[in-house]
């Protein structure tokens, strides 16, 4: 076996239902360093949904992550937040010329 290299373990469903539980409280790395997992394999278990915070109705438990949005609701968040960011840089480069044409003027 290669150095490093960890052989494959089997983890029962309800340790990993309690591994994403612990992560989403105190982070996947944490999470992670804890139960001696590695942290990529708490994130796959974690994106998979194992250990599922949603009930029947598909809503998330309080205090548990959400569950994934459709493709194309987080494409309209994504252009918002880009027209958002391009809008800022604009005021942060107004301030910007402004302020040196006012520094310029006080000499």
């Amino acid at each position: 076996m290669k150095e490093g290299r960890l052989p494959k373990r089997q983890y029962t469903e309800e340790f990993k239902a309690e591994a994403v539980r612990l992560a989403a409280s105190v982070g996947g790395y944490e999470a992670a360093r804890r139960l001696g997992v590695p942290v990529a394999t708490v994130g796959n278990w974690s994106r998979r949904g194992v250990g599922s915070a949603t009930d029947a109705s598909g809503a998330a438990a309080p205090g548990e992550a959400p569950a994934r949005r459709p493709v194309s609701e987080l494409e309209a968040e994504n252009s918002r937040l880009r027209r958002e960011l391009a809008e800022a840089k604009l005021d942060v480069e107004i301030l910007r010329k402004a302020t040196a044409y006012f520094a310029r003027g006080s000499r």
